[in-house]
């Protein structure tokens, strides 16, 4: 079904445009909580550094993001975006975006079809080629890089966003969410590969184990480590009842949820983002998100700690695409080291807050 804003535009696809002014009152309230973004768009606004910009966006769409959006908008780029998760898209906000002139193509409960096709959507444009890219998780630049290589020529840089890099469990985002679970009363285990962040996590205070010791007694397992098939039917047979499965890490193949869909296994959606996956003698395990991210498909990044990272990836975009030839190579460049622990303690502690 094909939806016009009020100026007659129609290049977006969302689920109702007419739920625009509910989502400029939530991106008016994030703006209040963004002050690292706001001061920079106040600060830039002026100089365009951005001008000549072509931004394709595959993130979260959230209240958040919106303030980045147009943020990037005020400072000279023009922006198409598409969703990173089926379940995080905030409606109401992709409504005020497209109201706003925002080619945007994500709506909450997106198909694995729709997702692929909102993203091409974004990129297989008349007339319009992007120079820059904002990712969170690959999945654009996958995109791209299998369907329209020759893009590449014209694209400046690639900016990513991923929090969980390493293929291990106690990685930055598992430190926040080991220590909240702490700060609450939980026993908490933890599994390691990597020595030095178990040596960290035993500093910590929290108990090393390798996960099969383990699965038959513990409540909840949280995934969040970037990698694959870290928890697989396996451990999921020998799981007690009622136990909480679900992934803080970006990729939604930490949980191998495909095991789960066979015929002996029955899916029973108890509401939105949970399921009871019931094995034949009775037995239930809760799935939150069907193994997606957990953090924004049922609750929330804290908006200060976006700001921070937000802000950072808008200085990131204008440094990629003001640097002049020869600067940087065809290679992976991380943020400065300052900024990355600011990241850090930033989103320890509020996700400690927000758990608290």
């Amino acid at each position: 079904k094909q939806q016009k804003n009020s100026k007659g535009n129609a290049d977006f696809c969302i689920k109702n445009i007419k739920q625009a002014d509910f989502g400029r009152r939530e991106i008016e309230i994030a703006e209040q909580e963004m002050p690292a973004l706001m001061a920079l768009r106040k600060r830039a606004q002026g100089e365009k550094p951005l001008a000549g910009a072509k931004i394709v966006g595959c993130t979260h769409i959230t209240a958040q993001t919106a303030v980045l959006m147009e943020t990037l908008s005020a400072l000279g780029a023009q922006c198409r975006w598409a969703a990173c998760n089926i379940y995080s898209t905030q409606n109401e906000v992709a409504a005020a975006l497209a109201e706003g002139g925002f080619s945007v193509f994500a709506w909450k409960g997106e198909s694995e079809d729709d997702f692929w096709w909102c993203i091409d959507r974004c990129v297989n444009v008349e007339g319009w080629q992007p120079n820059m890219i904002l990712d969170d998780g690959g999945d654009l630049t996958h995109w791209i890089y299998k369907k329209y290589p020759n893009m590449f020529k014209k694209i400046k840089g690639i900016v990513e966003e991923i929090i969980s890099v390493k293929p291990v469990v106690c990685n930055k985002v598992g430190k926040g969410c080991s220590a909240a679970l702490k700060a609450m009363g939980s026993i908490v285990y933890v599994t390691e590969i990597d020595p030095i962040c178990a040596l960290q996590a035993c500093m910590d205070g929290f108990r090393l184990v390798k996960l099969n010791e383990v699965i038959r007694q513990v409540d909840i397992v949280i995934t969040c480590t970037g990698n694959k098939n870290v928890v697989v039917r396996e451990y999921m047979d020998r799981m007690k009842n009622g136990c909480i499965v679900c992934n803080m890490g970006h990729s939604n193949t930490e949980i191998d949820v495909a095991s789960l869909r066979t015929p002996e296994l029955t899916w029973e959606r108890v509401r939105s983002q949970v399921d009871h996956v019931i094995w034949p003698d009775g037995k239930r395990i809760v799935l939150l998100a069907e193994g997606r991210l957990l953090n924004l498909s049922c609750s929330t990044v804290p908006t200060f700690v976006l700001s921070i990272t937000a802000t950072t990836q808008a200085l990131a975009l204008i440094e990629l695409y003001n640097a002049p030839e020869g600067r940087y190579k065809q290679d992976v460049y991380l943020l400065p080291k300052k900024m990355g622990m600011i990241n850090w303690f930033s989103l320890r502690h509020a996700q400690m807050f927000s758990a608290c």
